[in-house]
């Protein structure tokens, strides 16, 4: 199923050199019919900080490794949370990260990788359900599996004031 964009509102303070603010919402050009494999996605409360180790899994149709192909099935890799004063640590990802986004993964196993971007990071709530905590920004230029290179993700937690503005205005 192929659904047109009437819309697409990118963050305003998008800044692709210093890679902050990336995210941005698409307005369907017609309503989505919900099914067993089509369902909304619920987002999670307002300021919510994952915990180091919290198990989520990335989703995408990138390349499966390095250099590799694309995939033409969807993937999907579970990426044990890495927690903020680790992942900005200067043998891993220093001052890039901000706290505006969470790093999954670095073991040099398992990551997302090109092609990936805009795809979510999943984690399951308590409850059973599941929210999508991430947006996937970026990686390391060595490789897609490097060691102490996570995937980094823009954290959806901390756009959901941005998110609201945007869905109330549009």
């Amino acid at each position: 199923m192929a659904i047109s964009p009437a819309k697409i509102v990118v963050h305003e303070n998008w800044d692709s050199y210093r890679i902050r603010n990336d995210i941005a919402l698409i307005k369907l050009a017609t309503p989505v019919t919900f099914s067993d494999t089509i369902m909304a996605a619920c987002l999670p409360d307002s300021g919510e900080i994952l915990s180091d180790g919290a198990p989520c899994y990335v989703t995408g149709w990138g390349r499966l490794w390095t250099g590799g192909p694309i995939a033409d099935i969807l993937q999907q890799a579970l990426l044990p949370v890495v927690g903020h004063s680790t992942c900005t640590r200067s043998d891993w990802w220093g001052s890039l990260v901000t706290s505006n986004m969470v790093c999954a993964g670095g073991d040099g196993e398992l990551a997302s990788c090109n092609g990936d971007s805009g795809g979510p990071l999943n984690c399951q709530n308590r409850d059973g359900t599941w929210d999508v905590h991430g947006v996937v920004s970026f990686g390391s230029s060595m490789g897609c599996n490097y060691p102490k290179k996570p995937s980094v993700f823009t954290r959806v937690s901390a756009y959901i004031p941005w998110i609201n503005n945007v869905m109330t205005r549009n």
